[in-house]
């Protein structure tokens, strides 16, 4: 049986804003294992991104952060004060943020910001920890790693500045890593490298993956289980396989049917959509967030909270008033002979 990296049981973030509560995430729950690849999915303004800076403990300064457990490598990280959580970020986790050029301060060399988490974590000396960074700037593919120690973020391209990130993010070894959809700064051609570089190093270094993104291309290719977020809440979660081979939450469904599929999706035949927009957080909110957008939704939908429900396995889960089979129907209707 794998590790368990990460157990997060009904975690909830509030924020007061000028108009009320913002109920920005709203009891997610999920686990990672060691050397397993968790991809949260969802639109812009879903909560996935305070969802991972909610387990860093890097929220703003007013959002009230709360949860039934929240353990890293089985110990509670919960209301710890902050010298020992500082401990732990960037030590037994670390995090890969969008854009490389905010993460790196410009007034200091690759070297001295790849050494200094060793040396601040580990105790090491300032020649094993530039070894360190030379082997791991070799591993996530730049060359003359040595002499690229003695450089500015600024004279590196975006897609360097990212792997630089990723070998930070390595300095220490972590058990887990959280990667808030590192592509999303880098043109097309290199964010296929970085995700295929990120898969290849979870792998060797058998750790715990949490990819955010809203790319369900990236989620089909490097994932092994799925998370998908709607309104700060999930919506449905399981095994890529479950999720991509049998949607069950009408949004999980329409998401998918925006993709077009290699071999099945005619040339110049218009892709799925999804009309409305995504409803607001603040305030309280006693029906399923989705209703407004649900061509299934009926009048209990638009009065009463949904809770999550067991789908077509042990470890699926969905958050609808219909049941699996009728989802599934439903889907069944949708797509053409």
């Amino acid at each position: 049986m794998a590790e368990r990296i990460l157990s997060v049981d009904n975690l909830k973030v509030e924020i007061p804003v000028p108009s009320g509560m913002l109920h920005a995430v709203q009891g997610v729950s999920f686990k990672v294992d060691r050397g397993e690849t968790l991809c949260i999915v969802g639109e812009s303004g879903c909560g996935k991104s305070l969802t991972s800076l909610a387990i860093m403990d890097l929220l703003p300064t007013k959002a009230n952060r709360t949860a039934e457990r929240l353990e890293l490598h089985g110990k509670n990280v919960l209301d710890i004060p902050e010298d020992e959580m500082a401990d732990i970020r960037g030590n037994l986790m670390g995090m890969i943020f969008q854009e490389p050029m905010t993460s790196l301060n410009p007034a200091y060399t690759i070297g001295n910001q790849l050494e200094e988490a060793l040396i601040r974590h580990r105790k090491v000396s300032r020649d094993e920890a530039r070894d360190r960074a030379v082997y791991l700037l070799e591993k996530v593919g730049i060359t003359a790693a040595r002499s690229r120690l003695r450089q500015y973020p600024h004279q590196l391209s975006g897609g360097l500045r990212q792997r630089v990130m990723i070998a930070m993010t390595l300095m220490c070894g972590p058990g887990l890593i959280i990667a808030d959809e590192p592509t999303t700064a880098l043109d097309v051609t290199i964010q296929a490298q970085i995700l295929l570089l990120l898969a290849e190093l979870q792998k060797e270094f058998d750790m715990g993956l949490i990819l955010i993104t809203h790319d369900l291309g990236v989620v089909a290719r490097v994932a092994d289980r799925v998370c998908v977020m709607y309104a700060g809440q999930v919506v449905e979660q399981g095994s890529a396989k479950q999720v991509f081979e049998n949607p069950t939450h009408p949004y999980t469904q329409g998401l998918l049917e925006c993709i077009p599929i290699p071999g099945k999706t005619a040339r110049g035949s218009h892709l799925g959509s999804i009309p409305g927009i995504v409803p607001s957080l603040v305030g309280e909110m006693n029906c399923c967030h989705f209703s407004d957008r649900c061509p299934y939704a009926t009048d209990i939908c638009r009065t009463q909270t949904v809770d999550l429900r067991q789908g077509f396995t042990a470890d699926h889960d969905f958050r609808c008033v219909l049941t699996s089979e009728q989802c599934a129907e439903n889907l069944k209707q949708k797509v053409p002979a």
